[in-house]
């Protein structure tokens, strides 16, 4: 059992912090948790330099951690949809006050939004703050 303060806030986040500090974790939950239902190349699509091999490998680590479901439609083409669990949406929501502090940070180099974001036709401007970057 953790002793100190400082201790008792850092041991719960021992066990996940290895997933979710990998680079493409929480882009992925965020992404994921914005639509609801998703396909993996959707996912691919909207978060512009992830490898597929990358994007399956974190896929399936938030699945284990149960942070996302998997659905499988039988049709042709086949189709495989992503969405969150309860644990995945409550970390969304945990994660938006981290998103607004960095979206207030201020200084060159520190805002930066995927194409994705970027409203069309303005290149430097993010479609979810309506600032320029």
């Amino acid at each position: 059992m953790c002793k100190d303060t400082l201790s008792q806030s850092i041991c719960p986040l021992r066990s996940i912090l290895p997933l979710l500090s990998k680079k493409w974790a929480l882009p992925i939950i965020t992404t994921v948790g914005s639509t609801g239902s998703i396909r993996f190349t959707d996912i691919e699509r909207i978060l512009v330099g992830i490898s597929p091999k990358t994007l399956s490998d974190t896929l399936s680590d938030l699945l284990a951690e149960g942070l996302l479901n998997r659905s499988f439609h039988a049709e042709t083409p086949p189709r495989v949809e992503y969405s969150l669990t309860g644990e995945g949406a409550a970390l969304c929501r945990a994660m938006q006050p981290l998103i607004e502090w960095a979206a207030d940070r201020k200084g060159s180099g520190q805002r930066e939004c995927l194409p994705a974001c970027r409203v069309d036709g303005a290149e430097n401007l993010c479609a979810t703050h309506s600032e320029s970057i």
